[in-house]
């Protein structure tokens, strides 16, 4: 055997070597590229179905945030009525407040002053002698 042909048996193991490798390696690229494929062909079949239900997710959440919106508002209104109802309530206990202390200092007065003109009337009684009826 010469040098030639040695080197030849080298090249044709290595390369017998390289096609028992190279063998799994592209029957398994191959198997992949058919994965794909068919993943591709199914998102392309599922993505505009998806795409189609996110639109309808984002209207629905856009009248969800409207009507969230509009509710806010007439809470609003409706606090608002309660403030001023809340409002009225304390000006009227302020003025039946008010009124309850005027209409008491009025008893009180007109009971000191029947008091006190009892007690004149008595007096009087007591220094005359007797009872006026007018004669």
């Amino acid at each position: 055997m010469t040098i030639v042909e040695i080197a030849a048996l080298l090249v044709a193991v290595a390369f017998a070597v390289l096609v028992g490798y190279l063998v799994p390696v592209l029957m398994q690229i191959r198997k992949t590229v058919a994965e794909s494929e068919q993943l591709l062909a199914k998102m392309n079949a599922e993505i505009p179905g998806l795409v189609a239900e996110l639109r309808s997710m984002s209207q629905n959440l856009n009248d969800v945030t409207n009507h969230a919106r509009d509710g806010v508002e007439h809470a609003a209104v409706l606090l608002h009525a309660v403030g001023e109802v809340g409002e009225s309530v304390q000006h009227v206990h302020n003025v039946v407040r008010g009124s309850s202390g005027t209409l008491l200092s009025n008893v009180v007065s007109m009971v000191a002053g029947f008091k006190a003109a009892t007690k004149v009337v008595r007096e009087r009684m007591k220094r005359e002698g007797g009872t006026h009826n007018g004669g």
